[in-house]
């Protein structure tokens, strides 16, 4: 008889998120520590923009004055109101990056262990290892980041700058082709960053060599991680375009709502992607347990979920 072919790993996830929605105190844990930091870090943000904007307040930058109805005037026109507004932002860029990427990493690291061990109760807690992944991680992060934002600058400065009019659809194509592509290697580079911190835990490694051992999984778990990893950023996609649209629905009302209504609107469809996006994180997590113990090694451990 033949034999049957072996799941991927996207075709368990389903399996995966039954099982995080029949324990809601997860995803309350991972939106907890998420908003512990969120939080003030809103606040942070919203007192450096009082701060930017009463050093040039928005009607003197000229941005009341962008023409949104003719985007060939309009880029221009936004270009210029960024320039004056950039050495403002600068200024006030490191105070908004280095405090609150260490006080992240301490959370996230305390945090993801907690929701771990919630999922898996044999796990080790080790959040000294964890958080120093995590700033690794946050590290990666901001790397991609920066290769992106200089890439988008450069496309901008061939397409759009100049005594020229603006290449709008050559600068579109251009920016779309290069946000997907670097989304896409964003999940391909990150994976090992998310498992890096469970593999500390089964095996109790320091955070380097839990690194390591990420390349040493062996091409069945490797290619499950790598999966997951792709279809859960896809996912994250998806509900960033389902708020756009859920948030757009009143809109065309607005005169008979009136704003207050879109206010409510916009924070019902935000808090539903932060709880969704927070949501998909423990069921990645535990998509990685479960990896972990259906493609381990004979030497590696094994761990219980608390549903065995």
């Amino acid at each position: 008889m033949k034999q049957a072919a072996p799941l991927r790993g996207t075709q368990t996830l389903v399996g995966q998120m039954s099982w995080v929605f029949a324990r809601p105190s997860l995803t309350l844990l991972e939106i907890a520590w998420r908003w512990l930091f969120g939080i003030p870090f809103l606040v942070l943000c919203f007192r450096a923009a009082q701060r930017i904007l009463a050093a040039l307040p928005f009607d003197s930058s000229g941005a009341a004055a962008i023409h949104l109805e003719n985007p060939w005037a309009a880029v221009g026109q936004i270009g210029g109101v960024w320039s004056l507004y950039r050495p403002h932002v600068a200024a006030a860029l490191p105070s908004l990056l280095l405090p609150p990427a260490i006080v992240w990493s301490v959370l996230s690291g305390l945090g993801r262990n907690l929701v771990l061990k919630r999922i898996a109760p044999g796990l080790r807690f080790r959040p000294a290892t964890v958080i120093v992944l995590q700033a690794a991680w946050l590290a990666e992060l901001a790397a991609v980041l920066s290769g992106w934002v200089f890439s988008m600058g450069w496309v901008a400065s061939k397409h759009l700058a100049g005594p020229s009019e603006p290449d709008l659809v050559g600068y579109s194509i251009w920016a779309i082709f290069l946000t997907l592509g670097f989304f896409t290697l964003w999940a391909l580079v990150s994976w090992p960053f998310a498992m890096a911190p469970i593999i500390s835990l089964v095996e109790a490694r320091s955070a380097a060599s839990a690194l390591r051992r990420t390349f040493t999984l062996g091409r069945e778990l490797t290619s499950r991680l790598v999966e997951a990893n792709l279809v859960m950023g896809i996912v994250k996609l998806m509900l960033l375009v389902l708020a756009m649209v859920f948030s757009s629905v009143l809109i065309p009302f607005s005169d008979e709502v009136g704003a207050g209504a879109l206010h409510i609107e916009w924070f019902i469809v935000a808090a539903f992607y932060c709880v969704a996006s927070d949501y998909f994180h423990v069921v990645r997590l535990r998509g990685y347990i479960e990896f972990w113990n259906a493609c381990r090694q004979p030497a590696a451990p094994a761990f219980r979920t608390a549903s065995d």
